[in-house]
């Protein structure tokens, strides 16, 4: 699960990079995108740390 986490926040930096481009070409279409792209990576990272939250107990690392 941690490694879900840790691939998920590295996409981040991709898309943190497309949002840059798209705004400096000033392409609304690539921007929209990459927007929905982070929206679904910070869902993504939502979901994995309610799952670690549930774990908590079980978990010796989040002890």
């Amino acid at each position: 699960m941690y490694v879900s986490i840790a691939t998920t926040a590295f996409g981040a930096f991709g898309v943190a990079k497309r949002i840059k481009k798209a705004r400096s070409e000033q392409d609304a279409l690539r921007l929209i995108d990459a927007t929905v792209a982070a929206v679904g990576i910070v869902t993504g990272l939502a979901v994995l740390y309610r799952e670690l939250k549930r774990l908590g107990d079980d978990d010796v690392l989040l002890g």
